[in-house]
């Protein structure tokens, strides 16, 4: 008895020892790749607060010790940076706003009813996806000069909206799919209508999806340069990302501007993900079922 009393401890403590040894090379890569991924936005930080004459040291101090915010002061004061953020956040919320609206009802429909031309409607939309944006910026250039829509936030809302919705559209169908079509005829038994069962019923069992198209519409038209500067000529209707390309010129770049202007556009991105990450959970339709 006692030697396999000794036994069984013996692979005990091999068992737990291996286990130890697996959970510490687990935290062991993912610190590494948090390392990885911190460490560029470490030096972002630390270029914005070094001074003008001190951008190119090879200091690994992430805080300077001649810290200085002159180059935040100057970037509201000597530049129209807030005039960016504001074009940027109107357009961006408006593409953000279409974009879970029409994808939320077009795969809805996609998802449930069967009509003419619903393969090939879908078809289209997968295909339209294995292009880049930039091949579909021509066409889409000569429809809008002939709307009379360039230089116009309308226009840059519609280029936006347009490459987004087919995969917002493609990744909605697909989630709706995984819902119970007995839900909702457990909710027309009720007396409910054909919207109310898809407002009531459907569209709070969707809402991680939801947010992810929201997250990638938001994304698709925050961080977007080469559509907008073909669109948006006029400097008053200027993005962050344009404006912050005017930091270059031929000769030099404001790289205090630069890294200040770029901390700074982070903050909406990161504040969006943060109110919606607690929505970013799976598992809501099985829970909806066994209830």
């Amino acid at each position: 008895m006692r030697r396999l009393n000794e036994k069984r401890k013996n692979i005990m403590t091999k068992s737990n020892t291996k286990k130890i040894i697996r959970i510490s090379l687990s935290y062991a890569v993912l610190v590494l790749f948090c390392i990885i991924s911190i460490y560029p936005v470490s030096q972002v930080l630390t270029v914005s607060l070094r001074p003008a004459d001190r951008l190119l040291s090879t200091s690994l101090e992430i805080i300077p010790s001649d810290v200085t915010l002159s180059n935040y002061t100057n970037l509201f004061a000597k530049t129209d940076f807030l005039l960016w953020m504001w074009n940027s956040l109107i357009i961006t919320a408006s593409v953000t706003l279409t974009g879970v609206i029409l994808a939320a009802t077009a795969g809805y429909g996609f998802s449930r009813y069967k009509f003419v031309g619903k393969k090939a409607a879908l078809q289209s939309m997968l295909v339209t996806q294995m292009f880049p944006a930039t091949m579909l910026l021509l066409p889409m250039y000569i429809m809008l000069v002939n709307l009379g829509l360039i230089n116009s936030y309308l226009g840059i809302m519609i280029m936006y909206s347009a490459t987004a919705l087919p995969f917002c559209v493609w990744q909605m169908k697909g989630y709706y799919d995984t819902i119970p079509a007995s839900l909702e005829e457990a909710g027309k038994i009720d007396g409910c209508s054909q919207f109310q069962t898809f407002y009531i019923i459907v569209l709070p069992l969707a809402a991680p999806a939801l947010v992810i198209t929201a997250l990638f519409s938001f994304m698709s038209s925050w961080t977007e340069y080469i559509v907008a500067a073909q669109i948006l000529q006029d400097t008053a209707l200027w993005t962050l990302p344009i404006g912050l390309k005017s930091f270059e010129s031929n000769m030099s770049t404001e790289w205090g501007l630069y890294g200040a202007a770029s901390m700074l556009v982070t903050v909406p991105v990161v504040v969006l993900f943060l109110i919606l990450s607690k929505y970013l959970v799976s598992g809501l339709t099985l829970g909806s079922v066994k209830g």
